[in-house]
């Protein structure tokens, strides 16, 4: 026979299921679409950060009993712990500043960790499809008007290195940018010049369209920057 506790447990229970595994849907979602873009914080790390947050949402209120006038105290430490774990994220080389996107996201995704764990299904949704269209849309908008600085990691290839050196330092001069670090490899008579460089879209286009008429250059590609965020 089920007794009042026990249909209270049950329902509580279920209650719980639905909203951690909806914690987890959206944040696997949103860590897809990370991954996709190669960025440290991928699948796993916002599934377990959203799934987690709803988790301690929700035992926050269970553990503090019904009697409780504070049900959020275990709740209200996850954006503390969040901020610690997204500066970890954050990295300083030289004068760039990378992973502050990266950072934002799991912080954002710990919020919707928090809406499914209090029960809160439509904004949980609502909020997910927001971040997804911050990061995908807004991202877009922002390459496309010309208004986003980002790194893209050059490659020159030919037979004379020095020759090649020279057209990518005119190419940086003529473009307005500053060649900070040059790295040479050889592979038999292939020589290999490698090099970042952070610039809106025209301006990377002005630079690649440079670099492809210069004659010591026998072919240049291009490859998305790891610390780009």
């Amino acid at each position: 026979m089920l007794t009042f506790d026990g249909l209270q447990e049950a329902v509580l229970t279920g209650g719980a299921a639905g909203r951690l595994l909806l914690a987890a849907l959206l944040g696997g979602i949103i860590g897809i679409d990370r991954e996709y873009h190669h960025k440290p914080s991928g699948v796993r790390t916002n599934l377990l950060i959203c799934f987690g947050a709803a988790l301690f949402t929700f035992l926050s209120s269970v553990v503090a009993g019904a009697s409780s006038t504070n049900k959020g105290q275990i709740a209200s430490n996850i954006v503390q712990g969040i901020g610690f774990l997204g500066a970890g994220l954050i990295i300083r080389n030289r004068d760039r500043v990378s992973g502050l996107t990266s950072a934002a996201t799991v912080w954002a995704v710990a919020s919707v960790g928090m809406a499914c764990g209090a029960g809160l299904y439509i904004p949980a949704v609502f909020s997910a499809t927001l971040i997804l269209i911050a990061l995908e849309g807004v991202g877009l908008l922002e390459r496309t008007s010309n208004l986003k600085i980002y790194s893209v990691l050059y490659e020159a290839r030919g037979s004379d290195p020095e020759e090649i050196s020279m057209s990518i330092l005119n190419a940086m001069d003529h473009g307005k940018h500053r060649l900070v670090e040059l790295e040479r490899n050889t592979i038999g008579d292939l020589n290999r010049l490698s090099f970042s460089v952070a610039a809106s879209r025209r301006g990377h286009e002005r630079l690649l369209k440079f670099l492809n008429a210069a004659p010591a250059i026998d072919q240049i590609l291009t490859f998305v920057d790891p610390e780009d965020d």
